[in-house]
């Protein structure tokens, strides 16, 4: 049972203040070396307790289960420039020692119905605490400025209007989330050319 909320959660404001500062030295290191970075920029968040609560609730998850089948307590966020962008970071982590990765969801070419597109990866990540090493779950979101645009736009809408749209409304928003993705293809086709050009001369 979670006795006190705020000592629960120390493990996860950790995990992702650590994860922070290590994602945001290998943009630096990219800078430096090879002038661009594929992480455009990093974000990060603890759930709400009312959010976790109303998750147990939602998915049947038993308080003293809590930590091993809540995987997106702590939450980070790598944008990109370009979709290309997207599998160089998920190479990245996937070489990395100090987190486990346990699952890959990738939405980028398998996007969900509602039209929503990100890489998801969901890992494991030592803590050192007082007491100890303490293992936590966590969860790495992928994705693109243009497809970031649109998910935090429709869940704004979706938490304000509980998701009751029409069909109109629901196909208009799959529309623009294609067009979002469009617009990343044809960033990435300019930039290919850009490159050629540049190789040809």
């Amino acid at each position: 049972m979670v006795d006190d909320w705020d000592v629960f959660l120390i493990p996860y404001k950790q995990a992702v203040s650590e994860l922070k500062v290590k994602l945001r030295g290998i943009r630096t290191q990219f800078l430096k070396i090879e002038g661009r970075s594929p992480i455009e920029f990093v974000t990060s968040r603890i759930k709400p307790i009312d959010s976790i609560k109303e998750k147990m609730e939602r998915r049947h998850i038993n308080e003293n289960r809590l930590e091993e089948d809540m995987e997106d307590i702590a939450g980070l966020r790598i944008m990109c420039q370009f979709v290309e962008d997207i599998y160089e970071v998920v190479d990245i982590l996937r070489a990395r020692k100090d987190i486990n990765i346990l699952e890959e969801r990738d939405y980028v070419h398998n996007k969900k119905p509602s039209g929503y597109r990100s890489y998801h990866i969901v890992f494991e990540y030592p803590v050192q605490m007082i007491d100890g090493e303490k293992t936590i779950l966590a969860e790495i979101q992928v994705r693109t400025l243009s497809m970031n645009f649109w998910a935090t736009v429709e869940h704004s809408l979706n938490y304000k209007y509980q998701g009751e749209f029409s069909d109109d409304l629901s196909n208009r928003l799959k529309n623009s989330a294609e067009t979002a993705f469009k617009l990343d293809e044809e960033m990435s086709e300019i930039r290919n050319e850009l490159k050629e050009n540049k190789s040809e001369k």
